[in-house]
């Protein structure tokens, strides 16, 4: 049993503390701070701006002499491409009969509004977040908790339809709860790690709430959330870049927490590779999947934390010198993903033509990797005009299944190249029935089965193949997909597939996730009303209806990260 147990007492009066069960020692709730200018209403953007942040090159940012002070207004503002006009106040497609933009409002739209409030979370009469599915049919398990991955869409459709307040009380929240002391069993985890989710606990006869927070020692395989910083940073980012109101990226308090989710990241040790290393169950795919080492939706995530964390923090002493870290860590990190996690038919067919057991710094096959590995699937998978970035690298090891997430999120942090890109979507379009089918979007594919699924999975009875995470099709990758169509001017593919997702998604009570390798059939184990797939549908819809509202989760390619794209005979950067 961990021994770990975080509580926040709310109290009549309306005072709270942080407090540990097991501890004497109290920390002031996060709303005994004074925030009232946090308050007022967040200033308009300065769209008459020439340049913006994301338009310097990490050049500019790195090296002591050509550091610049960049002021809080200039981390605000993104590329021209994406700007967004202040929209505080706005709703879009709820509650009015048309879009903003001619567009006709599908009747799912208000539907999934109401669905969405219905999973609001209250903690002293302000909304924080909402439960992960609202399914009064099944155990509750966790899903009655806030998740951190869970809410970044719900976050995004509230600041699309001018609601940022539930995004910031969020953010203040799960800020406060990484400060706490964490431990699992006897083992204390590093100061910067976030939580997996937590919930309201009320107590009607004392009039008394308890906030409790999972860093995952209730987890199954009692692995901690990765995923869960790189999500908060992004949101931040969103935020910010949302509302224009920069104050709350600039409190003393959030600079810190940036700091220390990616002081777990970039400290040094025995890593020879600018990749992260990884336990299965870390992220999205939280059970035993086979995606231990340096999986591919980690290693993305990443790369857009530290793009996001260099427009929010302030370049003065300790962010300073992360704003440094970071530069080189995003240069390594590029080439690296860029060079040996991508995949194509001509480097397919030079892995078919890989010699083993090279040594030295002339080596080709770097990794070690067995030409004999290659999966059977994986050559009729390819087209001629498409590639992706593969699951996982690491020595004598590549896991060559195609993870949803990952890919979007490399297209949408442009840590993709504008060629690659394009690739990736060409791959979507020709692998539409495999990918797509009946219910947008293969999770993985493919799934994995027999014999290779009771080694990998350990015989998990709930990712049987194409199931849940095994190939399974999850709605909510509807908004990722969306997003990374209209950044590259592909956004026929997102209506096509959101046309799939509305002729099933409301009939069948908005499931977690659908089964079969068409997506054809609700998942065995699927709840309904899913938080997460009825907000992945309003993001989705809201993109398309106002494409600048993209601006939210893209960032523009740094001219200076753009590598040659040829192989070097050397591992050097």
């Amino acid at each position: 049993m961990s021994s770990f147990n975080l509580t926040v007492d709310v109290t009549e009066n309306g005072n709270g503390n942080l407090k540990n069960a097991d501890s004497s020692h109290t920390l002031d709730d996060i709303d005994d701070v004074d925030f009232s200018k946090l308050l007022e209403k967040p200033r308009p953007l300065n769209i008459d701006r020439l340049r913006s942040l994301d338009e310097r090159s990490l050049t500019e940012l790195s090296g002591s002499p050509q550091l610049r002070n960049v002021d809080s207004a200039s981390r605000l503002h993104d590329q021209a491409d994406y700007v967004i006009s202040p929209s505080v106040g706005r709703r879009s497609g709820y509650n009015t009969p048309r879009s903003l933009h001619g567009f006709e409002t599908h009747p799912m739209v208000g539907e999934a509004w109401d669905a969405l409030r219905r999973s609001m979370v209250y903690f002293r009469g302000q909304p924080v977040g909402t439960i992960a599915a609202v399914d009064n049919s099944e155990e509750k398990l966790n899903y009655d908790q806030v998740f951190v991955r869970d809410f970044v869409p719900s976050a995004l459709a509230f600041l699309m339809n001018g609601e940022p307040d539930i995004v910031k009380n969020f953010l203040l929240k799960t800020l406060r709860l990484q400060s706490w002391e964490k431990k699992i069993d006897r083992f204390q985890l590093g100061e910067g790690v976030m939580p997996a989710s937590f919930k309201v606990f009320h107590d009607p006869v004392r009039n008394h709430e308890t906030l409790i927070a999972d860093f995952g020692e209730s987890a199954i395989g009692r692995v901690a959330p990765v995923d869960s910083g790189f999500w908060w940073i992004i949101l931040l980012r969103a935020y910010t870049k949302s509302t224009g109101d920069s104050s709350l990226a600039d409190m003393p308090e959030c600079q810190k927490g940036i700091r220390l989710i990616l002081s777990l990241c970039l400290s040094e040790g025995f890593d020879t590779f600018p990749t992260l290393l990884c336990a299965d169950g870390c992220c999205m795919i939280d059970r035993r999947m086979g995606v231990y080492g340096y999986p591919i939706e980690i290693q993305t995530l990443f790369f857009m934390a530290l793009r996001c964390a260099l427009l929010l923090l302030k370049q003065d002493g300790e962010g300073k010198e992360m704003v440094e870290q970071i530069v080189k860590r995003l240069h390594a990190l590029s080439y690296h993903m860029r060079s040996y996690f991508w995949l194509d038919l001509k480097q397919l067919n030079d892995i078919y033509r890989y010699k083993t057991e090279e040594y030295s710094h002339t080596a080709v096959n770097k990794f070690n990797v067995i030409p004999d590995s290659l999966p059977e699937w994986v050559f009729d998978f390819m087209p001629p005009h498409g590639g992706f970035f593969i699951g996982n690298v690491s020595p004598a090891r590549m896991d060559f299944r195609w993870f949803a997430l990952g890919n979007c999120i490399a297209i949408l942090s442009s840590l993709a190249t504008p060629e690659q890109s394009t690739a990736i979507m060409d791959l979507i379009e020709s692998r539409w029935e495999e990918l797509v089918g009946e219910m947008p979007l293969k999770v993985c594919y493919p799934a994995i089965e027999s014999h290779e699924w009771r080694i990998v999975t350990g015989c998990d009875p709930k990712n049987t193949r194409w199931s849940y995470h095994n190939g399974g099709s999850w709605p909510v990758l509807l908004w990722l997909l969306t997003a990374a169509c209209i950044k590259t001017g592909r956004p026929q593919i997102a209506r096509r597939a959101i046309e799939v997702a509305e002729a099933r998604l409301h009939k069948d009570h908005w499931p977690e996730y659908y089964d079969g390798k068409l997506g054809r059939y609700v998942g065995k184990q699927s709840r309904k009303n899913q938080t997460w797939s009825i907000a992945g549908y309003l993001v989705a819809k809201m993109m398309l209806e106002d494409p600048s509202h993209v601006g939210m989760v893209a960032l523009e390619e740094d001219k200076q990260m753009k590598p040659v794209m040829r192989r070097s005979n050397s591992w050097t950067c």
